[in-house]
């Protein structure tokens, strides 16, 4: 057993030149928001979930993106919304949420 059952990490990268990057659709905000819900609901800590920013995971075309593991299952979101249905269905239950899959050749 390892010491969280799961991993969710946002993609809070941010861009000087111009291209895009997940801070530009306010990934802060939905880290933000994953990371309230997920204490809400009592999901987080030891034998849980920990909610983590990461710096560019290299998905920028398909951003926003986070990324739960150890399923190594990658979504795409838009808004509060999606984050729900991935804490509620995903991080609570173990339920991919097919509609915010991120198709795997969708790169940087």
């Amino acid at each position: 057993m390892s010491y969280y059952e799961r991993h969710i990490f946002f993609c809070l990268n941010e861009r000087d030149n111009g291209e895009a990057a997940c801070a530009q659709h306010d990934a802060r905000g939905a880290f933000d928001h994953c990371k309230a819900r997920v204490k809400a609901e009592r999901l987080a800590g030891p034998g849980g979930v920990r909610v983590n920013k990461a710096g560019c995971l290299d998905r920028c075309a398909g951003g926003p993106v986070a990324v739960v593991y150890p399923e190594a299952v990658w979504y795409s979101y838009v808004d509060k919304q999606d984050i729900d249905e991935i804490v509620d269905s995903h991080l609570k239950n173990g339920q991919v949420v097919e509609r915010l899959l991120l198709p795997p050749n969708v790169g940087r």
